[in-house]
């Protein structure tokens, strides 16, 4: 699908009203960007999880998990 007119602009002033407690915390969450031996650094200081561990953790309230049927029967 095409237009003949072009679409408005996006003004952030004018599309999207943020407080300066809004800009500190955007600031304060603001990613960046590092390395990859950074994050391959990050990743070992979560450590291992085992199978029997993730089985323990505590899953949200509802419907039992979905279980796969076993093949062999």
């Amino acid at each position: 699908m095409s237009s003949d007119r072009p679409s408005d602009t996006f003004d952030l002033g004018r599309d999207l009203r943020t407080t300066p407690a809004d800009v500190e915390a955007l600031r304060k969450a603001r990613v960046r960007g590092g390395s990859t031996e950074e994050y391959l650094r990050f990743l070992r200081e979560l450590g291992h999880a085992s199978a029997a561990r993730l089985r323990e953790r505590r899953l949200p309230r509802g419907d039992a998990p979905f279980r796969l049927p076993d093949p062999s029967d």
